[in-house]
C-alpha cells in the first residue's frame, strides 16, 4: 500500500470513528437523528452550512470547470455571495417557525405552512429527486479523488462502494451529530489544501497569477471571458439568480437550519460567510494553472484536472493529504443528503398514507431507508457521464421550483393556495424535466428568439412557467381555500 493510500484511508477510519462516537450519551430519537436535538450552536450551523460550499463539486467541478470553460467559472462565486445575503433575513424566519412548530423536515414546513399533508409529499418527492443527482455527484467525486490519489490501486468503483459503506454506517449510528464533527475536520483539511495549492502552483509553473492569466490568453484568446452563445452573459446571470435562491431550497441544507439553537446564528454565519466562499477563487486558480500543464482533458475528464496536476507535482504522502481532503468533501454533505433523503421518505411519505405509524416506527424505517437511497444514488452513479458541474445545475432546476411557494408562505397574507402552490411546482418541475429528458434547450425549441433568451438557463424559465401557474391556479382556487378554513375553525 502506497504512502497515499495510506493517508486516505487513515482519515476515511477517522472520519467513521467521529461518526459513531458523536452519538455517545443522546437518545437517537427521530428529532435527535435529523436535527440534533435543535442544540447546535453557531460554529457547527456554520461547518454544515459551509458544507454546502465545499463539496466533492468545488473540490474537482470548480477546478474542472476553470480547466474546461474558463470565465463561466466564476458564477460559482457570485451565487454563493447573493445566496448569504438572502440568508440574513430568510433562515430566521424558517428556524422560528420550524422550532415553534417541531418540524423536523423541509416538507414539514411546507404542510405545516398550506395545512397539506399531500403538498408535503410533492415536495419531498421533489426533493428526494433532486438530491439523487446530488448524492451522485459525490458518489462519482468520491471514486474519482480516491482512485486518482490512490495511483490506480483502487479503481473507482471500490472506492465508491467503500465510502458509501462508512457514510452509511454512521449516519444510521448517529445521524446528523456525525456529520457535524466529520465537517469539523474537513474543512480544517480543505482550507489548508486549497489554500496551499492555489498559491503554490500558480507561482511554481508560472511565476504568479498575472503571468498565468497572462499565458492562457495567449495560448486560448477569449478563454477567460463569457462567450457570445451558449455559457454566455445572459446564462451567467440567469443562473446565478437560479442558484443562488435554490441554494437553501435543497432538502438537507433546510433541515440543518432546523439544527441552531437560536435565530442570531444566522445572522452570524451571513456575514463571515461569503468571505470564506472567497476560498473558492483558489479552487479555480487550481484549475486555471492545470490548463497548460496537463492538457487535453475533454468533457467530463476536466474533472480530474486537479488531482492530474497534483499528481504531477508533490510527493505521494501529499497527494494523500489531497485525497484525503477530497474524501471528506464527499463524506460529509453525502452523509446529511442519506439522512434527509430517508427522513423525506419515511416521515413525509410514508407516514401520510400510515397514519398510525408511530414516531418510533418513522425513525426506524428512516434509518432503514439510508443503505436504499444510496443503492439508488450507487446505480445512477455507475450510468452515464455527466460532468460534476452539470450534475448539480441539474439538482439546482428542480429544487429552486421550491422556493416561490416557500416565500411566498412568510408573507403575512399569503395568497397562494395549496392548490396553486401545488400546482406550480408541478408545472416548473415538469418544464425542467422535459427539456432535461429531451437534452434540448431554449434556443433548439425557439431559435428565432434572440440569444440572450436562447441562452437562459431553464431552471429560471421553468421557475417562471411555476408562478403563472401558481397565481393562475390560487386565483381559481381561493373560495375552496376559504371554505376550507373556516371547516378547520368551526371543527
Amino acid at each position: 500500500m502506497n504512502a497515499a493510500l495510506t493517508i486516505i484511508f487513515a482519515f476515511l477510519a477517522l472520519s467513521l470513528v467521529l461518526g459513531i462516537l458523536a452519538r455517545k450519551g443522546k437518545d437517537m430519537n427521530l428529532e435527535q437523528w435529523t436535527v440534533g436535538g435543535r442544540g447546535f450552536g453557531t460554529l457547527f450551523v456554520f461547518l454544515l452550512l459551509a458544507g454546502e460550499i465545499y463539496t466533492t463539486f468545488t473540490f474537482l467541478g470548480g477546478s474542472g470547470w476553470a480547466y474546461g470553460k474558463g470565465g463561466p467559472t466564476f458564477y460559482i462565486i457570485a451565487y454563493g455571495s447573493l445566496a448569504y445575503v438572502l440568508s440574513y433575513w430568510l433562515l430566521p424566519a424558517i428556524w422560528k417557525y420550524a422550532k415553534e412548530h417541531k418540524l423536523v423536515s423541509q416538507s414539514d414546513f411546507f404542510v405545516s405552512k398550506y395545512k397539506s399533508p399531500y403538498l408535503g409529499v410533492l415536495v419531498s418527492l421533489v426533493g428526494v429527486a433532486a438530491m439523487v443527482p446530488y448524492l451522485v455527484l459525490q458518489l462519482k467525486g468520491l471514486g474519482i479523488i480516491v482512485s486518482e490519489a490512490s495511483y490506480g490501486s483502487i479503481s473507482p468503483t471500490a472506492a465508491i462502494w467503500i465510502g458509501l459503506i462508512a457514510v452509511v454506517a454512521y449516519v444510521m449510528v448517529s445521524g446528523i451529530h456525525g456529520s457535524a464533527w466529520t465537517a469539523v475536520v474537513k474543512d480544517i483539511m480543505i482550507l489548508f489544501v486549497v489554500i496551499f495549492m492555489g498559491i503554490y502552483l500558480p507561482f511554481h509553473y508560472y511565476g504568479g497569477y498575472q503571468p498565468m492569466f497572462t499565458a492562457i490568453e495567449a495560448a486560448h484568446p477569449g478563454f477567460l471571458a463569457l462567450p457570445d452563445k451558449g455559457l454566455s452573459p445572459s446564462w451567467f446571470v440567469s443562473t446565478v439568480i437560479l442558484t443562488a435562491l435554490g441554494f437553501y431550497m435543497w432538502p438537507h441544507t433546510f433541515g440543518s437550519v432546523y439544527s441552531a439553537k437560536k435565530a442570531s446564528v444566522f445572522r452570524k454565519n451571513a456575514i463571515v460567510l461569503p468571505l470564506y466562499g472567497l476560498v473558492l477563487l483558489f479552487v479555480f486558480f487550481v484549475g486555471f494553472s492545470a490548463i497548460l500543464q496537463v492538457p487535453g482533458l475533454k468533457g467530463a475528464d476536466g474533472d480530474l484536472s486537479l488531482l492530474r496536476l497534483s499528481i504531477q507535482t508533490f510527493d505521494p504522502w501529499f497527494v494523500g493529504v489531497i485525497g484525503a481532503a477530497g474524501l471528506l468533501t464527499a463524506i460529509v454533505p453525502g452523509s446529511i443528503i442519506l439522512m434527509s433523503s430517508a427522513t423525506l421518505l419515511s416521515k413525509n411519505i410514508y407516514q401520510v398514507f400510515a397514519k398510525s405509524a408511530t414516531e418510533a416506527q418513522v425513525s426506524r424505517l428512516a434509518k432503514i431507508l439510508v443503505p436504499v437511497v444510496g443503492l439508488v444514488a450507487l446505480y445512477f452513479t455507475f450510468q452515464g457521464g455527466n460532468t460534476i458541474v452539470t450534475l448539480l445545475l441539474m439538482g439546482y432546476s428542480l429544487v429552486t421550483q421550491l422556493f416561490p411557494s416557500l416565500v411566498l408562505s412568510l408573507w403575512k397574507r399569503n395568497f397562494v393556495t395549496k392548490q396553486g402552490s401545488a400546482a406550480g411546482i408541478i408545472a416548473g418541475v415538469a418544464t425542467v424535466t422535459y427539456i432535461t429528458i429531451q437534452n434540448t434547450t431554449i434556443g433548439t425549441l425557439f431559435p428565432s428568439l434572440p440569444q440572450a433568451i436562447q441562452d437562459l438557463n431553464v431552471g429560471v424559465i421553468a421557475m417562471i412557467v411555476n408562478v403563472v401557474v401558481m397565481v393562475v391556479v390560487s386565483i381559481a382556487t381561493k373560495g375552496s381555500a376559504k371554505r376550507d378554513w373556516s371547516d378547520s375553525r368551526a371543527a
